[in-house]
């Protein structure tokens, strides 16, 4: 017979020691195999953000950058046809009009070329053969996007597109073209990120084009000068044909004990490549901090681990969340020029009704606030647009409206023109548009009447000025709307048209 084991509270405690001890090691290993496997998590994640970010916030931009070349060609293109309606037989008239056109359709350094590669801008004139290659061909069939290299270390993005045989002075054009600093282009591209992320833009050959610096290693320089050494060669000659080749993709670099991923997006048909740069420490270092502590969790308690690795997801998670929040951020500045064309009529190029709304809540605010200052509502309404359009067509209404929008703006350039109906044009005036209302408005009101002698554009006008009494903008408007009206009857008993 087997000798039964005694039990003894020797027993016990050698069994609860051994016990606790086999428990203390079983986690101890699972915490070192924890820690193993949330290091491999971590690094996997941090790999998975950042490149993420990095591909996402290069197309972005590289986007930005496409709609801002293909806003300017529409623009230069509207403009071509608004020169083909002037009927422009002088220098003069030809540089009045660049100027409006500059004005109107927001084109930086807009210029016309005739048929013997004279440039005409705003304030001059040269002969463009030897400064724009594009101009070396007899005749133009196509856009033209190209880098121009101007003294010292300044560049300008050309864009041109053929003027479709546009005659003025009795001379035929062949193209007209803007140049847009590169510097400015930086700045709509330009983000707050606290030095973790930065951009540039690159040529073909890897010349830094936007002066940007693309970390503390990599600098200004060459791009491929400053990369060669510091990865493989099969990986550093597919990064050079990838930029050869207009194709986007990424880079690893390491300098020193840091690992810079890059990533790159060409910029169709301007031969660029928008390249992004973060350090992956960057984030590595934040995600560590909440990694250890999980580790020092895990290993007091098992069940602690499991709750460890629940939050240390749930951290990573509001991490990407602030990550993209930063994006959206700067998604936000970004869109500042997007924003501006939808509050821009497409007709006339002043701002539209949309963005008058906007204006008048803000003027709402300081006129609540009492600190409104000096302020005058114009409203302007085009008499005889519906017996135009009746009469005429609606392209010669178009055009109606189009002389009217010009009128106003050229009587009240220091004033915010909007167009807030068919026929119905508003300005604000503050500031030194408010100081020299009056005279304006005699000036514009007199030309009105001179036109219907000249079967010209004729403009009722209206006014109202902010008074102590006033609440909101519309009590001003009110007062505006109701002179206009008077007027218009005025006018008509001048031989005016009406809507009649």
């Amino acid at each position: 017979m087997m000798n039964r084991i005694r039990v003894t509270n020797k027993t016990l405690t050698v069994t609860a020691v051994i016990g606790s001890f086999l428990i203390l090691v079983m986690l101890t290993v699972n915490s070192l195999q924890a820690s193993k496997q949330t290091a491999t998590a971590t690094n996997d994640a941090v790999s998975a953000v950042s490149s993420f970010y990095l591909e996402a916030m290069a197309d972005r931009r590289a986007k930005t950058i496409t709609n801002l070349i293909n806003n300017n060609f529409e623009h230069m293109e509207k403009a071509i046809s608004i020169f083909a309606d002037e009927g422009i037989t002088s220098q003069d008239e030809l540089r009045n009009n660049i100027g409006k056109i500059k004005s109107l359709l927001s084109l930086s350094r807009f210029a016309l070329v005739d048929e013997d590669n004279i440039v005409y801008t705003q304030y001059t004139t040269y002969t463009g053969g030897s400064r724009h290659e594009f101009l070396n061909s007899e005749k133009m069939d196509d856009r033209v996007i190209s880098t121009v290299y101007l003294y010292g270390s300044s560049k300008e993005l050309c864009l041109a597109v053929p003027a479709n045989n546009l005659t003025a002075m009795g001379k035929r054009f062949k193209a007209c073209f803007v140049q847009i600093d590169i510097r400015d282009i930086v700045n709509l591209l330009a983000f707050e990120d606290e030095g973790r992320t930065n951009f540039g833009i690159y040529s073909k050959n890897g010349g830094n084009l936007s002066g940007t610096e693309l970390g503390p290693d990599i600098s200004k320089r060459n791009i491929f000068d400053a990369t060669k050494d510091r990865v493989d060669e099969d990986s550093w000659e597919s990064f050079r044909e990838n930029f050869a080749n207009e194709a986007e993709g990424s880079l690893a670099v390491k300098f020193n004990d840091t690992v810079e991923t890059i990533s790159y997006v060409p910029i169709p048909e301007a031969e660029w490549e928008m390249v992004v740069m973060i350090q992956e420490s960057v984030i590595h270092d934040q995600i560590k901090a909440i990694s250890d502590k999980s580790m020092q969790i895990r290993k007091n308690q098992i069940i602690i681990t499991f709750i460890a690795v629940f939050l240390f997801a749930l951290v990573l998670m509001i991490q990407i969340s602030l990550i993209s929040r930063e994006k959206l951020e700067a998604e936000k500045e970004n869109s500042k020029n997007a924003l501006r064309m939808a509050n821009m009529d497409s007709m006339t190029g002043v701002r539209n009704k949309h963005a008058y709304s906007e204006a008048e809540t803000a003027l709402n605010e300081q006129i609540s606030a009492k600190e409104a200052g000096g302020l005058a509502v114009l409203v302007c309404d085009i008499n005889g647009l519906k017996y135009v359009n009746d009469t005429q067509g609606h392209e010669a209404g178009d055009k109606l409206i189009k002389d009217a929008c010009a009128l106003i703006c050229d009587y009240f350039k220091n004033g915010s023109v909007f167009r807030v109906g068919g026929d119905e044009f508003v300005v604000l005036l503050q500031g030194k548009g408010f100081e020299t209302m009056k005279e304006t408005i005699g000036s514009f009101n007199k030309k009105a009447e001179e036109n219907i002698k000249g079967n010209g554009v004729v403009v009722s006008l209206g006014y109202g000025v902010l008074e102590p009494g006033d609440e909101r903008l519309s009590d001003v408007f009110g007062r505006a709307d109701q002179m206009m009206y008077e007027r218009k009857k005025e006018l008509k008993g001048m031989g005016a048209k009406t809507r009649e």
